[in-house]
Formats: structure tokens, sequence, C-alpha cells
């Protein structure tokens, strides 16, 4: 079954694309999975409509999922974070994977700068003292940023984004990245245990693999600054959660702001729910007005270029 008029499919993982990207996809029947598919609802969804592009928004594209949809040419991200993609699935049949790099790089920079605020300035926790009649004016101290110490875990389109906030703050930049070749202006490259020993803030601005993992565990913890604030706006899978909650729990850390966890949607209950100096988000960073048309449109792009490749050679 090709859909309307014989248009081949493009399926979407959720329940809506912005309309710039759907004009863009004017020449294929867009088909929607809804608002939070399962692998049974897509898999049903490939068998039926056979599409020839999987634009992901929600939800994890495994193996099943694309020997469900026989004519599967690409799988394009909604955004830049392909490791819900089985990748070396991917290689192995032929299918091409492309990520919209860098279309939401303002929105998640700007979560990262408002989970940082809100931790070293104690937002929610001071309005939720005012609504309960309280006036901490003479017990409350928050953290002066100036003059601090900055470490971002990735120099890509958002960590850069980032520094650059943290310069205009009168911070001291650092940053470890091992793909980085240079640094912008302001910003100094140094190893990770450098990184974690003098940081005020650590953020994490990096794709999760194998090799990175928890890689926020007990150990680094340890090593991380005393009283320090540690930012997650990349993805929960590199974040050990238990071993946070002890840091959160014994003062090792000053606060957290989290905006992925390692299971999604997080569950409930879980031990962050009861820590009052963790700030929780629900990984929507890289939800904004401007990104909702930026992702979809680089994600329908990177259809549209796949297919014309593959039909210019033939495939």
């Amino acid at each position: 079954m090709q859909g309307v008029a014989n248009k081949p499919v493009v399926l979407v993982t959720a329940a809506d694309l912005a309309p710039e990207a759907l004009a863009m996809l004017s020449g294929f029947e867009v088909v929607f999975a809804g608002k939070q598919p399962g692998e049974d609802d897509i898999v049903a969804l490939c068998m039926r409509h056979k599409p020839v592009a999987i634009i992901v928004r929600y939800g994890k594209i495994n193996a099943r999922i694309m020997d469900a949809a026989e004519n599967l040419q690409v799988i394009s991200k909604h955004g830049s974070g392909i490791d819900v993609i089985d990748q070396a699935a991917a290689v192995a049949r032929g299918i091409a994977v492309r990520a919209a790099v860098g279309a939401n790089a303002p929105a998640v920079a700007e979560h990262a700068w408002a989970l940082i605020l809100a931790c070293a300035k104690a937002v929610p926790q001071l309005d939720a003292r005012m609504r309960a009649g309280h006036w901490d004016k003479s017990t409350h101290k928050s953290i002066e940023l100036n003059g601090r110490t900055l470490g971002l875990v990735g120099l890509g389109s958002i960590g850069r984004r980032v520094a650059a906030a943290g310069i205009a703050f009168g911070m001291n930049v650092i940053a470890f990245d091992p793909y980085a070749k240079e640094a912008p202006a302001g910003v100094k490259l140094v190893a990770l245990d450098d990184l974690y020993a003098a940081s005020d803030v650590v953020s994490l601005h990096c794709p999760l693999t194998d090799e990175n993992r928890n890689m926020i565990d007990a150990a680094a913890l340890a090593r991380i600054k005393r009283g320090a604030i540690l930012v997650n706006t990349a993805r929960g899978g590199l974040i050990d959660e238990n071993a946070l909650v002890d840091a959160l729990s014994s003062g090792e850390l000053r606060a957290a702001g989290l905006d992925s966890f390692a299971v999604e949607p997080k569950p409930h209950p879980h031990p962050f729910d009861g820590i009052g100096n963790v700030i929780l988000s629900p990984h929507i960073g890289g939800v904004s007005d401007a990104a909702y048309v930026a992702m979809g449109t680089a994600a329908a792009a990177n259809v549209l270029a796949v297919l014309e490749a593959h039909a210019g050679s033939g495939v």
C-alpha cells in the first residue's frame, strides 16, 4: 500500500509536524503515528504503509521496525540525538540515518542556562517558600556566577552557545571535547579530570555513546568540585542516577538541573522526586516555537536529500 494517489509514504513518529516541513513533503503522503507511539504501533504502520522514510520525533527505531518497512531508505531524526536509532542495524540494511544537527541548538542552550540560573539562585525553592508564607531574605544566600568556572563537556553547536553566555556572565569557561580541534575565544580546552576539579558548574553537551554511558558515576562525582552544580540537557544515560541522588543528598553537589533521564518518560515515583536540590524538566530543552520549525524543516530536508540521491543513482 503506497498511500494516497500512490504517493510514497513518510512516517512521522508523532502526532504533528511543522507546517513548513509538511509543505516540503507535499510530494509524499505523511502518516502520523500518534502522540506516544510504541514499537508495536510503529511496526503495524510500517507494515501497512511501507514508508520510504521515517521522521523520528518520539520513541526508538530498532531492527524490527526497519524490517517491517521494506521500502525504507532513510531514518531522519527530528533533532540531533540519533542514539534512539539502531545505527548498526540501519547500516546493515543500507538505510541512511540523518540528524537535524544544530536545529535546536539555541533552544537547548537557553534551557541549559535556565537550569544553571535556577540552581544557582534557587528560584523554584524560593518560589515554593514564598507561596508557603516565608520571607527568607535574612537567611538565603545564592551563588554568584561572575568569576566562577563553567565546565562544558562537549563543545558542539549547543556547547558553544552555552560558553558564549558564560563568558557574558563573567565566568571562566573551560571545556572537554576530544573531537574539538580548537575552542572559541575565551574558552580553554582541558582534560576531563581537570574540568571536574576546577568547575563550579558542569554542563553536559555531548551525545550518548557506548563509551560514555554513565560517565557521571560515583567515581566521577567524587572528582567534581564539592558544592558544584551539575546540569544535563543532553542524554539521561550519561549520568548514573543513583550515584547522583547520593551526591545531592550528601551535599557533595550543591544542586543539579536535569532535562533528560535514563528512562523516559521519567518513572514515578522516582528517587529524584524527594530530592529538594534537583530541578527537573521533561526533556523539553529543544522544544521551542522556533526549534519546532527548524527541526521539522531540517528533518524533511534530510529525507528529501537522501531520496533524491537514491533516485539519481538509480537505487
